[in-house]
């Protein structure tokens, strides 16, 4: 296992990536369908260190997509929008729209899964296969702007071929600023668990920081894979969702090592109903119920009769209808002292 350069009885230094600095290093995934601008608002509010956008095609960026450009949003600093491709050319174009549209970093996504990335784009994690292809991306695009560019990937293709640490070091040669690694291989996809261990092989390539990703759903996770990669910070994908003051309680557990409790249930439900109102003014009503449906789930996990309830809402077209029923959901709950009863496991499963 690598050096561990923390003394976690103190608080997780910050990282500066030359002109943007993470005061603490407590970042939100990149999460398809999951990470809009909505999402990313809330989660900042909370409180975290960095929000990261949808993976974003670089081809549909260039061409200016209008559903692309929506998700390529931003709001507040410091923001990162993701880019995924194979083209040097257009990940470098990509890159610049996304620099003048306010992004404060450029994230390289080298570990999307999915089979119409990987497999007919010959992107995300299909570029740890082709090393050479992928130092070409890394150096086009940082080339292309002043902003800092950090790279996402996992462990390597499969277990056969788990290069990230060469993939790390040839990332650092080409200027990126900081590398995080999911600790699953591509042919894992979310099964198995994340191997925080092997995350420390690539702490040792690099002199740049390394942020440990993967099966992180609480604060002890965050402090063990700390403490067994070695990193400098952590990634938070699944267990945000309907939980999107989980990383703020992180940041304040690394910081100063004391727990903040989950809200509250009635403010659990405030939080809900903001989240809510803001994807229907953000997509628009008939998209943002059909949107909402899979975060109200979310939220809704673990309460009693939380089954029933969100089967009733997936019936339901009419915004204000749905917010009712929110209200008429939670309100008998509140009043009667209910809590949430969410287990690791669950947490884990959510947005798999």
């Amino acid at each position: 296992m690598g050096n561990v350069p923390h003394d976690m009885q103190s608080p997780l230094p910050p990282i500066d990536l030359g002109g943007v600095q993470l005061d603490t290093p407590v970042i939100l995934a990149p999460m398809s369908g999951v990470t809009d601008l909505p999402f990313r608002r809330l989660v900042r509010s909370l409180g975290v260190g960095l929000v990261v956008s949808e993976m974003i095609a670089s081809w549909a960026m260039v061409r200016e997509n209008r559903t692309t450009l929506r998700m390529a949003e931003l709001d507040g600093s410091p923001s990162a929008i993701q880019l995924a491709g194979c083209e040097p050319a257009a990940m470098a174009e990509a890159a610049r729209i996304a620099e003048a549209r306010g992004a404060s970093l450029i994230d390289i996504n080298f570990g999307c899964p999915v089979k119409k990335v990987a497999m007919g784009q010959a992107a995300g994690s299909a570029l740890m296969r082709d090393v050479a292809a992928a130092a070409r991306i890394l150096e086009a695009t940082v080339a292309a702007v002043a902003v800092p560019v950090t790279l996402k990937m996992r462990m390597g293709w499969d277990h056969t071929s788990l290069n990230a640490p060469q993939l790390a070091h040839i990332a650092e040669q080409a200027g990126i600023r900081m590398v995080t690694v999911h600790g699953r291989t591509r042919q894992m996809f979310y099964t198995g668990k994340a191997d925080w261990d092997f995350i420390a092989q690539v702490k040792d390539a690099v002199h740049i920081p390394v942020i440990a990703n993967g099966d992180i759903v609480t604060e002890d996770d965050a402090e063990t894979a700390l403490l067994r990669s070695g990193a400098d910070g952590v990634m938070l994908g699944r267990g945000c969702c309907g939980r999107p003051w989980f990383p703020g309680q992180v940041a304040y557990f690394l910081r100063t090592h004391h727990r903040l409790p989950d809200p509250p249930l009635a403010a659990q439900k405030e939080i809900l109903i903001t989240h809510y109102q803001s994807i229907l003014a953000h997509f628009g009503t008939d998209a943002g119920v059909r949107l909402a449906r899979k975060h109200v789930a979310w939220y809704s996990r673990g309460l009693p009769g939380s089954a029933d309830f969100r089967a009733s809402v997936n019936r339901l077209a009419d915004g204000a209808a749905v917010e009712r029923l929110i209200g008429a959901f939670y309100d008998p709950l509140i009043a009667r002292g209910a809590t949430r009863a969410l287990s690791r496991e669950v947490a884990l499963a959510e947005a798999a």
